[in-house]
Parts: structure tokens; sequence; C-alpha cells
């Protein structure tokens, strides 16, 4: 039976961060990472955006080239899924039967993308946007492709709806609540971003849903909504959501809820486990100390390097600044903070610009800011985020105050 000091489960970014920082942290033991894609580590957030659109090659995503976890002796188990944990015994077992021991056990296991809960949704030509696996093929049948259905308004769903946009395809996106957006932005910016979709000629439903997607000649050929319209699809990607990983740790008796929880170091219930990443349920300060769980590349490395400190006997608790982009056609939304449970908005700017900010409060303090094409109403934006400034609305919204000025 193979053993080692570290053992991290998961091969994206929060596993690879893991492992990276143990070994800028000068951490000597042994270090694996399980992965369950044959392939190294790589940046997903491409997947949706350029990778899809065949501006990046795999290569391109590669969070380190090859030589770089040899030379630092980070044995890398690929295409190998972790089905138990036994916290007691400090093992765990993957698919294939074998028996790995760990000192300490990282889990970064993310998460999977939520099955469509339809009929239709195991047919030829209905995709998901989670590995370079599933968009792979994706993108061979969006090249003969005339008409995609997306389903799901949040940030994969529109970042690939502007993808296909701009190759000519006719896009219609779906999303089952009144607005795009809805999950993670107030009116202004969903408002905004419905326009823009729009204006690019893709067609967007909200407030309906798909009750099936009808077959034809062995593949997807339609989403059929509640109404009973019936939409062509040559191809159908879905992205409702993310179901964490924590069904191995459950079992193992980790408590765990919507993530696996952890504490300000990211410390599971078990002994000697921690998670981290997309699938970790931590306490965040900017969240007003509640837990949260955040699908970030922010989160995941810096909750990589909160673990990596308190191995090697350096630790800290997580207090790190959340942050987001998306890019969608020529705009670049970007995230300052978390809009948990805010209470009012102030819109600094004109949308109609292309150029402007949400400014969300909490008590009269900034709690976030989503910047659209505005670098300074981000960066000042932080600052007031990171400060918990209380502002005055109509302050806020005289653009010819710099944020960075109410601080």
């Amino acid at each position: 039976m193979d053993c080692f000091d570290v053992v991290i489960v998961g091969g994206g970014q929060a596993g690879a961060q893991a492992a990276v920082s143990l070994r800028q942290l000068g951490f000597a033991g042994t270090v694996a990472i399980i992965g369950e894609e044959p392939v190294p580590p790589y940046e997903r957030p491409p997947l949706s955006k350029e990778y899809l659109g065949g501006e990046k090659s795999f290569g391109r995503l590669l969070l380190r080239p090859d030589a770089f976890w040899r030379d630092r002796d980070i044995t890398l188990r690929l295409g190998r899924r972790v089905e138990a944990v036994d916290p007691a015994a400090h093992h765990v077992w993957t698919d294939d039967g074998t028996t790995i021991g760990y000192g300490q056990l990282v889990w970064a296991a993310g998460g999977y993308p939520r099955p469509l809960p339809i009929i239709g949704a195991e047919l030829p030509g209905v995709h998901m946007i989670r590995t370079a696996a599933q968009v792979d093929p994706l993108r061979a049948e969006v090249a003969a492709a005339a008409s995609v259905v997306v389903i799901g308004g949040g940030y994969i769903g529109l970042e690939s709806a502007a993808v296909l946009a701009k190759q000519g395809k006719r896009v219609t996106v779906i999303e089952a609540q009144e607005r795009v957006l809805a999950r993670v932005a107030g009116g202004p910016i969903s408002r905004f971003f419905e326009a823009e979709h729009r204006a690019r000629g893709v067609d967007v439903r909200t407030g309906t849903g798909v009750t099936y997607l009808r077959e034809a000649a062995g593949r997807v050929s339609h989403a059929v909504l509640g109404s009973g319209e019936e939409i062509a699809a040559d191809v159908v990607i879905a992205g409702i959501g993310l179901i964490p990983a924590q069904a191995v740790l459950a079992e193992a008796g980790a408590d765990c809820a919507n993530g696996v929880v952890v504490d300000a170091l990211c410390r599971t219930t078990l002994s000697d486990i921690f998670a981290i990443g997309d699938c970790a349920l931590h306490p965040n300060v900017y969240a007003g100390g509640e837990r949260v769980r955040i699908e970030s590349v922010q989160n995941a490395i810096d909750q990589a390097k909160t673990v990596a400190g308190v191995i090697v006997g350096q630790p800290g608790p997580y207090r790190a600044f959340p942050w987001f982009w998306s890019h969608q056609y020529d705009l670049k939304l970007q995230t300052a903070g978390l809009n948990h449970r805010y209470d009012a908005t102030v819109l600094r700017g004109d949308p109609a610009s292309r150029s402007f900010s949400l400014i969300y409060l909490r008590a009269g303090r900034v709690v976030a800011v989503d910047a659209v094409n505005s670098i300074k109403d981000f960066t000042g934006g932080k600052a007031l985020v990171e400060a918990m400034a209380v502002a005055n609305a109509g302050r806020l919204r005289d653009v010819s105050v710099p944020l960075k000025e109410m601080g």
C-alpha cells in the first residue's frame, strides 16, 4: 500500500495550489494528487469562453508544465476517483481498488454539474461544461450545428451563449427564474446583460423552463417548454448549477450541508481532513461570518494557501477577499465582495454607456460591487468593501467622485 504525508483529492485549481503552496512553504514530506481526469491540473474558467470558442488550446490551460510536478516530487495519480475514506485508519480507496494511506487529507474534489431533471437529458447532443473532456465533443458538434439551446442563465450559460452567438449560431437561452444571473446579481445587471445578448441575436427566455427534450434521428432535436412551444436544438447546453462533491466525506462521517462544513482553517469535522474550493462550506467574514460556499478561482487558491499554512505549522484563518469575473462579448463584469443578504443597491453610471457599476449595501455598509467595463469602480469598490465602509447612496451615485475617495 502506498502512503503519503499529504494526499490531495482533486486535480483542479484548489488541489494543484495546495500542492504548490506546500512546496513553496518548504514542506519536505511526500505529496500526492489524486485526480478523476486523466490529465494534469488545468484552469477551468476558459472552458466556457476561449476554449469553447477554439481560441485556446488545451496545452495553454495547464496550470503547470508536466515537468513541474516531477521536479517538485509531487505524485500525480490521474484518472482515478476516490470512492471511500476511512478517517480512523487514514486510508482512501480509489475506483480501481487501490488503497492509499495519508497523514493528512485535503479534499479538493470540487463538484459535478447538476443534471437536467427532465426526459431527454441523456440524449446525444446534450452537453455540460465542467471538464475539457465534456467541452471537446461539444466543440465538435457545435461546428455543424445551426441552433443551440442553453438551459440556465447563469455565468456558464451566458458565457457559452456569447461564444456561440459570435460564431453565428442561432442561440436561445432559457432561464427558469424571472431574470438571468438572478442568483448572483441585482436587477440592473440582469437587465443589462439580457439586453446585450438580445442585441447580439440571442433569444433570451426568462420565467420559463424546459419540460422535456425531444428526439429525432437518435439525438436531441427540440427543447419543449411548459407552454408546449418547441424550440429547435441541434445542440443543448445545460448550465443549471453545481452539486458539491461531498458524498464520500459525508459517508465517512463529516458534517455536510450544501458542501463540506469547515472551520476558519478549512478543517472538516474529521481529524486530519481539510476541505477547500468549490465543495467547502466555510465561515466568511464578508458574509457576516455566515458559512457560504464560493465557486471561484480566488477562493480555491486562497483556501489552498490556508491549508498549506496549517500543515507546515503556520496557521492563519481564511480571510481572503472574494472577487469574481465574467467575460461576455467585449464586456468584462468584475465583482468585488459578496452581496450576501444585501438590502439596498445603488446604480452608479448609465448602463447605456456600457460602463457602469452596481453597489450593494447591507445596513448602510458597502458589501459588494459589480463593475461592468469599469476597472476604477472595481478597484475603488474593493477598497470600500474591505473597509466595510458606511457610505451615502447619493455620493456613491455621483460618478464625478471616484469610489477610492469615499473610504
